[in-house]
């Protein structure tokens, strides 16, 4: 295992090509009493603005928990493929206005599909500090 932190100009291109392809990914926030919580959610970069977004209903729990901390909550995001593995490490906010929300919904439909209409809808957006990276991404 590695870890690099992001130079979002220099980006390892087998990392960037695996965190481009499809792939479902898990997201842990961390409960009141310390305890994870892990989630299937997709994961979409944003080279453009440096970050990583999740889309997601505003009364999920994800989305209650990371708002309830102002200052950003610890996250953590993951996927697996074989021996391919990364995970993304980071602060994130619920954004709840139009912009942040089209823009979360642009970068997601870009990795894995158009997603269905949600008046309710999110966006999660992550501050990433560093990346774990398994070995086999590692040239």
């Amino acid at each position: 295992m590695t870890t690099w932190t992001p130079g979002w100009d220099a980006f390892p291109a087998d990392l960037l090509e695996f965190w481009t392809e499809r792939h479902l990914c898990s997201l842990t926030t961390v409960r009141p009493d310390g305890r994870p919580h892990v989630v299937p959610v997709g994961v979409a970069l944003d080279h453009e603005q440096r970050c990583a977004w999740v889309i997601t209903s505003r009364a999920s729990h994800k989305a209650r928990r990371i708002a309830a901390a102002p200052d950003g909550s610890p996250v953590a995001a993951c996927q697996v493929d074989g021996a391919r593995w990364s995970t993304l490490e980071g602060r994130a906010l619920v954004h709840s206005d139009g912009d942040a929300v089209r823009r979360a919904e642009q970068c997601y439909a870009g990795r894995y599909r158009t997603p269905r209409p949600n008046p309710e809808r999110v966006a999660i957006r992550i501050e990433v500090d560093r990346f774990l990276v398994s070995r086999a991404l590692v040239g």
